[in-house]
């Protein structure tokens, strides 16, 4: 059996472990969990509603949904691609907000035409996480400082610094939130009217859709992809084969700062359109269970972000329709993280089991198994 098949099951079975365990929870609390994990399904367009308001529908739920996973299938590529060279990038969250912020400021509140607005702030968005990241490899490389420390410190640098000027010169009086960006900056098109009803349209999906197989093809086709993974499996033995380990450090995080400014860009100028200071947003975090759930791979990362925002989004609408606190989907997500980091360790009884199979298999076939032996 392949790895990939082998994880691929162990990945389904940490999943079905996860929703069973949430169940028995609902049961916990009076609930059919039937019944709220289908309400998770119609909250984001996947199954139909009873009904519908004013020009919504279940379409209108499904693109809605599609702009709330993109920024995380950004931050989720980003999380990979750190991990592929062995950094573990926690300030996913941070990096996203130095890019929104910076996008809003620059281009957001602009007079500028949407057609050089949504590009400049896909680049802006890119380039301000990329300087993060960046920031955060050198650190790394040049002084070993841990980049778990040092990204959890710009966290909440960026946290400060971009709710003071917030506060002082960009903030909306009445949502104490910043001010709206304008709609021709905005990455989702924003209640746009196909057939009487409203649509919102992710302009980023598209590209996050394409991020994921060219990182597919990088990590497998390439030899930076090769760099990437000796990097980070034996630092060591890669610097001995000749392998720059410090360049591919910093590179690892320059790029993972990019989606991470991509991820960014699409949450603060698309599915919403200001900032609330003082808040990190969750989806950062919530992208090392998606990469765990994936195994860091593309297009599992693809998969696993479809299933794990359906949680989120749902969440909303079960907790109206069956009576359930939404925090539950917290819970339901937390399990899957759980189960999802014992991954490795069920891959490797699942290794010990076949092994042992093979070992027994081999011993029919040369006569010398004995009486009473098993696996």
């Amino acid at each position: 059996m392949s790895y990939r098949k082998k994880y691929l099951k162990i990945a389904v079975l940490s999943v079905l472990v996860s929703l069973l365990a949430g169940a028995v929870v609902i049961l916990i609390l009076g609930k059919n969990p039937l019944s709220a994990y289908y309400n998770l399904l119609q909250g984001c367009g996947l199954a139909p509603k009873a009904k519908y308001a004013g020009g919504k529908s279940m379409f209108t739920d499904l693109s809605s949904y599609i702009d709330y996973l993109t920024p995380m299938l950004f931050a989720a590529l980003s999380y990979a691609v750190a991990m592929r060279a062995g950094l573990f990038n926690i300030g996913i969250s941070g990096q996203m907000l130095v890019a929104g912020f910076i996008s809003s400021v620059t281009i957001g509140y602009s007079t500028l035409s949407a057609p050089v607005a949504k590009p400049l702030v896909l680049l802006i968005g890119i380039v301000s996480g990329m300087a993060v990241g960046a920031l955060i490899g050198f650190f790394k490389y040049r002084f070993n400082i841990n980049e778990v420390v040092s990204s959890i410190m710009l966290n909440y640098i960026a946290e400060y610094v971009i709710s003071f000027f917030i506060h002082v010169k960009y903030v909306d009086p009445v949502s104490r939130q910043s001010r709206n960006i304008s709609d021709a900056a905005r990455l989702t098109l924003h209640q746009i009217v196909i057939g009487g009803y409203k649509y919102d349209i992710p302009i980023g999906f598209i590209l996050a859709v394409l991020a994921v197989f060219v990182l597919k093809f990088v990590f497998d086709r390439t030899v930076l992809g090769y760099e990437l993974r000796a990097v980070g499996l034996n630092p060591t033995a890669a610097r001995y084969a000749g392998i720059h380990v410090g360049r591919n450090l910093v590179l690892s995080m320059t790029i993972s700062g990019a989606l991470a400014g991509l991820a960014g860009v699409t949450y603060y100028l698309g599915y919403f359109a200001s900032i609330q200071p003082r808040v990190l947003v969750s989806t950062g975090y919530d992208a090392i269970a998606v990469g765990l759930l994936g195994n860091n791979d593309p297009v599992g990362i693809l998969a696993a972000s479809f299933l794990i925002e359906i949680i989120g989004k749902g969440s909303t609408y079960m907790s109206s329709q069956a009576g359930l606190q939404s925090e539950i989907a917290s819970v339901i997500t937390g399990l899957i993280l759980l189960a999802s980091a014992c991954n490795a360790f069920f891959m490797n009884r699942l290794d010990r089991r076949l092994a042992a199979k093979e070992e027994l298999h081999r011993k029919k076939e040369e006569g010398g198994i004995q009486k009473g032996e098993r696996v």
